[in-house]
Parts: C-alpha cells; sequence; structure tokens
C-alpha cells in the first residue's frame, strides 16, 4: 500500500553533520503526521522528531537545537537535519507516517525499514 523509504544514514565523527532523507509512495491520500524516530538496541523506540497533523514540529529535549525537521508535501518527503551530532544519537532511525489511503478511512500507521546513524571517532 506505502512505502516509505529512508537514505542518508553512515558513519560521522562527533560534531559532524548528516542528513536523512525519507520517500512515502504507494496510496496515498493524504499524510497527516511523519517524521522520524530511532532505537537503540535493547531499549524502546522513541520520538526524534516529527510534523503533526496541524503542520507544527515537535522535537525529542536531546535534539533540540541541533537537528532540524522539513518536509516537502509534493513530493511526500520529510527530511531530518542532524548537526553537532554525539556519540549517544547512534541508533537506526526510522521514518514514520500516518497515512490516509482514501478520504473515507482513518490514518494508518506506517514505518520504514531504518538506516544506521553511528556517530564515533
Amino acid at each position: 500500500q506505502v512505502q516509505l523509504v529512508e537514505s542518508g544514514g553512515g558513519l560521522v565523527q562527533p560534531g559532524g553533520s548528516l542528513r536523512l532523507s525519507c520517500a512515502a509512495s504507494g496510496s496515498i491520500f493524504s499524510i497527516d503526521v511523519m517524521g522520524w524516530y530511532r532505537q537503540v538496541p535493547g531499549k524502546e523506540r522513541e520520538l526524534v522528531s516529527l510534523f503533526t497533523s496541524g503542520g507544527s514540529t515537535n522535537y525529542a529535549d536531546s535534539v533540540k537545537g541541533r537537528f532540524t525537521i522539513s518536509r516537502d508535501n509534493a513530493k511526500n518527503t520529510v527530511t531530518l537535519q542532524m548537526n553537532s551530532l554525539k556519540p549517544e544519537d547512534t541508533a537506526v532511525y526510522y521514518c514514520h507516517a500516518v497515512v490516509r489511503t482514501t478520504s473515507i478511512y482513518a490514518g494508518m500507521n506506517f514505518w520504514g525499514k531504518g538506516t544506521l546513524v553511528t556517530v564515533s571517532l
């Protein structure tokens, strides 16, 4: 139905920057919520940043001032610019979206497969 494909992960030194992108495709009527979560082995998946259905943005306290989320509604993409990266930012980053596939039904949750971000010397 709907596919989310992430790109842009990799290895970066502390203090460096990375840019993650996510593109949604498939049977999309509208995207209500779109953003990024991350997960470290042995821990729960946590919110990094997202656009709400009203168009505002939320950020985890740990990334405020360092990460910036942006969105292109026409292309169904969301981007996460990550600056001043720290070793504790190391995780698998997942794109998430709440997508309406028709005008009738409520939005459904979709996840990308994840992209690994490693912050290390």
